[in-house]
C-alpha cells in the first residue's frame, strides 16, 4: 500500500521529468515578468508573431487627424425675429430718476426682471407724462411653471415678507407715480394663496397716496370666489387676471392648474361684485393659434362682461421655452384691435411689443377717467 506522502512525491517526480523532457517542446514556464519588462515582452511577441516591430509600426502608421466638428445648424423652430420688434431706448430722465428709486429701495419689477421692451415708454411717461410701472409682490419664486414663462418655480418658495405692504406703498409714494401695476408670482403652497398679502399692498398704497391708480394682475387663485373677493374688494381700480392664450392652446401653453375657463370665471365674477373697477385680461399671439380661436376667445370674453383686453407678440424667453410658432405682423394687431373695439371693449391695446400693462396710465386717464 502507497500512503498519501508516497503519491505525492511519486507524481512531483514525473511532473518534472515531463516538463524537461524534449518531448513536451511547446509547454512554457511562465514567470512573472516585472513592469518594466512588459513593454520589451510585447515588442518581442508582435516580432514572432508578425515581423513588425512597435517602432516599424509606428513609423508607418499615418499622423492623427484633428477633426473639428462645425456648430449644429440652427433649429428650424427658432424664428428669426423681424424688423418690427424692436423698442426706443429708454433715455429719458424720468426714466433715470425712477429707475435709480427702484435700486435705492429694493424694489422688484417685472419691467425690468421681463426685459420688457416698452420701459422706456412706461417709466419715462409719454405724451401725458403718467409713468406707468409694474410692481411685483410675493417674492420671486412661484409654484407653478407656465411653459411661456421664465419665473424660477419651486413647491415650496420661501415664505411672504409680512413687511412688505408697508415697504412697497412707503416706495411707491417716494417713486411720484401715478399709476402702478402690482403683480404677482402664484402662491398655491399658503392657505390663502397670498390674497390677503395681497389686499394689504393695495390698501396701504391707498393710505400712503389716495390719488394713486391701482392695477391689481392676479393669480386665479384657483377659481376661489371668497380669494378674489378679498383683492377685488381693497380698493384697487383695474381688476387684471391675464388668459394668456386660447381655449385650444391653454393645456400646451398654461400649467395644468390653470384653466381657460376658470380664468374666464374669475374675470366675470369680479364684473358681478359691482365693485366699480375694471376688469382687464391679456392674450399673447404667436403660439400657433387661428384667427377663429381668437375670435371665439373675445366672444368669450364679452360674455364675461370684461371691460379691457391687450394683445402682444410671444417671445421665447429661453431655449427650454415654447419657442414662437408665428410673428405676427403689426397689420395682423391692428385687425384685431379693430375687431375687438367692434364687439364693444372698453379699451384695446393690439401689437407686436404691446404687454399686459402696457402704459396702462394713459389708457387709464385718457379712455376711462376722461
Amino acid at each position: 500500500m502507497w500512503t498519501t506522502r508516497q503519491c505525492v512525491q511519486r507524481l512531483t517526480s514525473s511532473s518534472i521529468r515531463t516538463l524537461s523532457s524534449s518531448a513536451a517542446p511547446h509547454v512554457e514556464v511562465t514567470k512573472t515578468v516585472k513592469a518594466g519588462d512588459r513593454l520589451g515582452a510585447l515588442r518581442e511577441q508582435l516580432s514572432q508573431d508578425e515581423g513588425v516591430s512597435i517602432d516599424d509600426f509606428a513609423a508607418s502608421s499615418e499622423p492623427t487627424k484633428i477633426v473639428r466638428k462645425k456648430a449644429p445648424p440652427r433649429s428650424s423652430k427658432i424664428l428669426p425675429k423681424p424688423r418690427w420688434l424692436k423698442a426706443p431706448p429708454a433715455d429719458s430722465e424720468n426714466y433715470q430718476k425712477l429707475r435709480s428709486t427702484v435700486r435705492e429701495l429694493g424694489l422688484a419689477t417685472v419691467c425690468e426682471e421681463a426685459r420688457c421692451p416698452n420701459i422706456g415708454e412706461c417709466w419715462g411717461g409719454g405724451e401725458d407724462q403718467t409713468a406707468t410701472a409694474t410692481i411685483m409682490i410675493m417674492g420671486d419664486t412661484c409654484t407653478r411653471g407656465c411653459r411661456f414663462c421664465s419665473v424660477k418655480t419651486s413647491k415650496a418658495p420661501p415664505p411672504l415678507d409680512p413687511e412688505e405692504p408697508v415697504k412697497v406703498a412707503t416706495a411707491i409714494a417716494k417713486w411720484g407715480l401715478d399709476y402702478v401695476v402690482l403683480t404677482s408670482v402664484d402662491r398655491d403652497d399658503l392657505p390663502d394663496q397670498g390674497s390677503e398679502h395681497f389686499r394689504q399692498v393695495i390698501q396701504q398704497l391707498k393710505i400712503k397716496k389716495p390719488d394713486l391708480l391701482v392695477e391689481a394682475l392676479t393669480p386665479d387663485f384657483q377659481g376661489q370666489t371668497e380669494l378674489i373677493e378679498r383683492v377685488a374688494t381693497s380698493g384697487l381700480d383695474v381688476y387684471a387676471h391675464n388668459m394668456e392664450t386660447v381655449e385650444r392652446l391653454t393645456h400646451l401653453v398654461r400649467d395644468r392648474r390653470a384653466k381657460y375657463r376658470q380664468s374666464l370665471d374669475v374675470l366675470s365674477y369680479v364684473k358681478s361684485l359691482n365693485t366699480g373697477c375694471l376688469t382687464k385680461t391679456s392674450i399673447m399671439l404667436g403660439f400657433g393659434e387661428t384667427d377663429d380661436d381668437v375670435r371665439q376667445a373675445l366672444e368669450d370674453l364679452r360674455t364675461a362682461d370684461t371691460d379691457v383686453v391687450t394683445f402682444g407678440q410671444y417671445l421665447q424667453p429661453t431655449k427650454k421655452h415654447l419657442p414662437v410658432k408665428e410673428y405676427v405682423t403689426p397689420e395682423k394687431f391692428e385687425y384685431w384691435q379693430t375687431e375687438a373695439e367692434k364687439m364693444g371693449f372698453v379699451y384695446v391695446a393690439s401689437g407686436p411689443l404691446v404687454r399686459s400693462s402696457y402704459k396702462a396710465g394713459e389708457f387709464f386717464l385718457r379712455n376711462y377717467l376722461r
